[in-house]
């Protein structure tokens, strides 16, 4: 399975989700130095962009730096044509590969200002954004969004139609509506409506965590992929692992020195990316995640979690993972 976007292959067809505040550069640089057919970045204000905030630029940096020319998708969001417009020229110049337009944030300060998933209300407005991003641009441009608004405005089929006509080359989905937010479960059947709609490749999306959620996810919804990212978090070759289980071929986890080191030196690329004092918080939730899939104990967890000294962080992340039990190939 390879999805292609003219001449960009995305294989394997198992991508990194958009998370705000968590896909960022050293995070994404991660996941695909163990594999991944695509990695998205977190969500990008399209008028906060424009301004030209580090920070926010900072979001939409596509450099990995990783030898397999891993692709990057820089994911916008907006509300007025001209600023999305303008913004996905400069995520252009900045080296983004495949520009997405978020049409799926649930999120309250997204929706109220009418971003996100409050398109979904109104797609007449959505469609004009989408044609001044296609047009800005020659890269392939992407969109995601969830099944609908509620259960009495589910238009995701009827919203992929329009987008491909407009010129959108792929169409990922969540498996909820906006209202559902992340309760209960993602409904990937629903996702096939969309499938059937289009001739565009559709991906998958809502809680697939692991080899056996995808598989469920795909034979569902009949989709040609699947997209990734809570069961990313603290498991960084989560994607390879299902890109390998999608292939017949077996994957070997990392071992507990491998996975020491592997935390450490994302702790290390955290602090260079935000600086320390910054970065320092931003690293809390990653070795969160991390302590969390290593059953590392309680009170080691707590530890490397209160502790401000970067320096004395390294120091309890050695002994913290070094001790971590072992974990079988999957």
């Amino acid at each position: 399975m390879v999805v292609k976007l003219g001449n960009i292959a995305l294989d394997p067809p198992v991508f990194l989700a958009p998370m705000a505040g968590i896909s960022d550069l050293p995070f994404r640089r991660l996941v695909a130095g163990f594999g991944a057919g695509l990695v998205v970045s977190e969500m990008v204000a399209s008028g906060e962009l424009l301004t030209e905030k580090p920070s926010v630029r900072a979001k939409a940096r596509t450099d990995l730096g990783l030898a397999d020319g891993t692709v990057t998708s820089v994911q916008l969001a907006g509300r007025e044509a001209r600023a999305m417009g303008e913004a996905a020229r400069v995520v252009a110049g900045m080296g983004a590969r495949i520009i997405d337009i978020n049409m799926g944030c649930p999120a309250k300060k997204v929706t109220g200002g009418l971003s996100g998933s409050a398109l979904m209300r109104d797609l007449d407005h959505a469609l004009g954004l989408i044609d001044a991003v296609v047009g800005a641009v020659d890269l392939p441009v992407t969109l995601k969004c969830r099944l609908g608004w509620d259960g009495d405005c589910l238009n995701a089929a009827e919203l992929a139609r329009r987008a491909e006509a407009a010129g959108v080359r792929m169409m990922v989905i969540h498996g909820r509506t906006r209202q559902q937010f992340y309760n209960g479960n993602a409904d990937w059947a629903a996702i096939r409506a969309v499938k059937d709609a289009v001739t565009i490749p559709v991906i998958a999306n809502g809680d697939i965590v692991d080899v056996a959620s995808a598989r469920r996810a795909l034979a569902a919804s009949g989709a040609d992929g699947v997209m990734i990212g809570r069961g990313a978090e603290g498991a960084p070759w989560r994607l390879a692992e299902v890109a390998a289980a999608m292939k017949g071929e077996s994957f070997a986890r990392p071992s507990t020195s491998d996975v020491m080191n592997m935390v450490s030196e994302h702790y290390d690329a955290i602090l260079r990316f935000y600086g320390s004092e910054l970065g320092v918080r931003i690293a809390r939730k990653h070795l969160g995640w991390y302590a969390d899939e290593a059953h590392v104990d309680a009170g080691r967890r707590a530890a490397i979690m209160t502790e401000t000294d970067p320096a004395k962080v390294q120091g309890l992340i050695l002994a913290a993972f070094g001790d971590a039990p072992e974990k079988a190939a999957a």
